[in-house]
């Protein structure tokens, strides 16, 4: 077992240098693109974005400033993953994007084919082989709260971009969390469903708390006392080999790789329950470890200061890291 484990373990680390600490960059390339409706040219660079159906370098990208997003929050966000030239997941984050676009009300122009295609090509452009994407539609543009005295035609920029959220040495030794003061928004107050860019002031506030006590995660509650959620996360334990996660009504994000930890689970022969869990669940569970697109799935092994299991990565969150890696290959490829 303690071989296996060190297999693990290095076969984990091995995929984490290579797909998230050494990006390719190639040199730039005049090229013209076909975007969406449009034909713009762009040149072949690491970081990109598409806006207003251009594609420019990262640093020249501009909105207004009077973009109803920058002045209250409102709009909607999707952060997506690409590894080896394919988009994973593509077409379950815009489901949920176009599903909050739907919900917030926004006049959106841009049919939801056309966007994936908007997608592919940014990808195409920044000619990186895995990456980061990020995806922003806001309402419009105008002061004031009221949508009826603004312009209502949607900011929509597609961001291409890297990003590793925690160190690839900590997929081997595993996270170090808190319980945050900060408790989750109510569900009668904003769906915990959209991924609203006002709604995660509350989670940036609770991630500096665990910050300044050398934590890498904090742990959000509901105002029953109910796990939710970490403030970019999905999370997991594992009791008796069944792999438990909160109940959706616990007022937390169904994240994408949550629904993917959950079916590669059942594929590996673990039972899965969707329940209502408490801190006590995690002091007592056998691991632990949590899920996300910017994290993918890393192992957590403390909470509060007090180991979870034996306080390292378990060998059930090993195999399901391992098999992650594994699915990875199963995106839209943008070639």
């Amino acid at each position: 077992m303690e071989r296996l484990f060190r297999l693990l373990v290095a076969g984990i680390r091995c995929e984490l240098d290579s797909k998230m600490g050494h990006l390719k960059s190639k040199s730039p390339a005049l090229v013209p693109i076909q975007s969406g409706s449009r034909t713009v040219p762009y040149a072949c660079m690491a970081k990109v974005a598409w806006i207003n159906g251009q594609i420019v370098p990262l640093e020249e990208a501009k909105v207004s400033a009077i973009d109803h997003a920058h002045l209250y929050g409102d709009g909607l966000f999707e952060g997506i993953r690409f590894y080896d030239r394919k988009v994973f997941r593509l077409d379950d984050h815009l489901d949920r994007l176009y599903h909050g676009i739907t919900y917030l009300g926004f006049e959106m122009h841009i049919p939801q084919s056309e966007l994936r295609q908007i997608v592919l090509d940014t990808c195409r452009a920044s000619d990186e082989e895995n990456g980061y994407i990020r995806l922003n539609v806001t309402r419009g543009t105008g002061l004031g709260l009221d949508p009826r005295n603004i312009d209502r035609t949607p900011a929509v920029v597609v961001i291409v971009s890297t990003l590793s959220l925690y160190p690839p040495e900590l997929y081997e030794r595993g996270l170090d969390v808190i319980t945050s003061s900060y408790r989750m928004s109510p569900s009668d107050a904003l769906d915990p469903r959209l991924k609203c860019i006002g709604g995660y002031a509350s989670n940036i506030m609770a991630k500096m708390e665990g910050y300044k006590v050398g934590a890498h995660e904090s742990l959000k509650l509901n105002h029953q006392g109910q796990v939710a959620e970490c403030t970019g996360d999905n999370v997991f334990i594992i009791q008796n080999n069944v792999v438990k996660t909160p109940h959706p009504s616990v007022g937390l994000l169904k994240g994408i790789t949550r629904d993917v930890a959950l079916r590669l689970s059942e594929e590996l022969g673990y039972k899965t329950e969707e329940t209502f869990l408490t801190v006590f669940d995690f002091f007592t569970a056998q691991e632990a470890f949590v899920t996300g697109t910017a994290a993918e799935i890393a192992p957590m092994v403390k909470l509060d200061g007090r180991p979870i299991g034996t306080g390292k990565p378990g060998l059930i969150t090993l195999r399901l890291m391992a098999r992650f890696r594994e699915e990875t290959v199963t995106g839209v490829p943008y070639a």
